[in-house]
């Protein structure tokens, strides 16, 4: 056993130093790979059916989705040798070792992960991860006990601009960060379904930067007045029980740290791009988060009877832009933190708590606005009859 665990970690360890280098002849000792996914329900998130392709090292040997004509099309865009209607039955006869779990219908997620990860693989998940805590720590719990590596699909924590921010944060850009404003991208979702969707992105970055919150408190209202479980459902990518058609949301971190996030679709034209705003003791910076991330700074001057003239310049120079990049450098990582055994840069603990701090946007709102420490003593969903 020892043996063979130090073939596979080396073989990872090659992946990850060759790069994405095609892989022209068949190996046998390859590490072998799968893909689950499910069209037409959830479909594919961004590129997860692809993330094992030119990776050296590593061999695609079957594709899972209950859609025979998807399926098949899937299968042919990624070279997926084999599929089959029923992932337990291509887990059992494949016996991968790395799984891509890619379908966006998070009500999906724990049982297939769970069945993956008892199969002996090690995952990397679509976001949102689970759709409660307590899903969420069954798979943590399941993974540590097996000694599997679980990465979750939070593809902007390691986008280059994203990577380059934090590391110039450190290096004291803006000075103390103080307060940061999130916003959702506040289209026909805002409120509680851009809030698990989207936000999830969000919640995810600003624990990046701030650590693990405190507490929360917030207001969620449908057409104006607070939700109340009666008001939940579900929506087309089931990411679990959503409710409300604005979210406004306050979280307490460490060191004084106070962070918002905001979903309202009457703020769209306002607020543009979805993302974050920081503001520290020396200056501020703008996260703009679509694909790829960018990062802006401001350049204020002062108040006069004039008015003020705020610049907002790019964090660097040089283009930094690189969809491939902000897609794959989780995955990357994922390989590497097997090869090394860490935590994942993009880990299932970061995504569990991007569920968390959603779950506890509901149970505040539920509770007339009161704080909410974490973690969550309750894990089950507040919207739950």
């Amino acid at each position: 056993m020892r043996s063979t665990r130090r073939h596979f970690l080396g073989t990872v360890a090659a992946a990850v130093a060759l790069g994405p280098k095609i892989l022209r002849s068949a190996d046998p000792s390859a590490i072998r790979a799968a893909v689950i996914g499910h069209t037409g329900r959830g479909d594919y998130g961004h590129g997860l059916e692809g993330i094992f392709q030119n990776r050296p090292g590593v061999e695609l040997v079957a594709l899972a989705d209950p859609d025979e004509a998807g399926g098949a099309n899937i299968a042919k865009k990624i070279g997926a040798p084999r599929t089959y209607a029923d992932y337990r039955e291509m887990l059992a006869k494949e016996k991968p070792q790395l799984v891509s779990v890619a379908m966006r219908h998070a009500d999906l997620h724990h049982e297939i992960i769970l069945a993956c990860l008892k199969a002996g693989s090690h995952v990397y998940a679509e976001k949102p991860f689970t759709r409660t805590p307590a899903e969420a720590d069954e798979l943590l719990a399941e993974a540590a006990r097996l000694g599997l590596k679980i990465a979750v699909a939070h593809t902007m924590r390691l986008a280059p601009q994203m990577t380059r921010f934090r590391q110039a944060l450190r290096e004291g850009l803006i000075g103390d960060v103080v307060e940061m404003r999130a916003y959702g991208k506040q289209d026909a979702r805002a409120g509680g379904e851009d809030l698990m969707v989207l936000g999830s992105h969000l919640m995810d970055l600003m624990r990046a930067i701030a650590g693990d919150p405190i507490s929360c408190s917030a207001r969620a209202l449908q057409q104006g007045r607070p939700i109340t479980k009666s008001d939940a459902r579900l929506v087309k990518d089931n990411v679990g029980l959503v409710a409300g058609d604005e979210v406004f949301a306050t979280f307490a971190f460490p060191n004084g740290v106070n962070a918002s996030f905001t979903s309202s679709a009457r703020l769209k034209e306002t607020v543009g791009e979805w993302g974050i705003e920081i503001l520290g003791t020396k200056g501020a910076a703008r996260i703009n988060c679509d694909v790829p991330a960018l990062v802006f700074v401001r350049r204020s001057g002062k108040w006069s009877s004039a008015g003020r003239n705020d610049e907002w310049t790019p964090l660097d120079a040089k283009d930094l832009r690189s969809v491939s990049e902000t897609r794959m450098n989780p995955v990357t990582d994922w390989l590497e933190a097997i090869a090394k055994n860490r935590e994942p840069e993009c880990s299932g603990r970061d995504g569990a708590w991007a569920v968390e701090m959603v779950m506890a946007v509901y149970r505040s709102s539920l509770a007339g606005g009161a704080p909410v420490a974490f973690p969550l003593t309750v894990r089950t969903h507040p919207l739950a009859p």
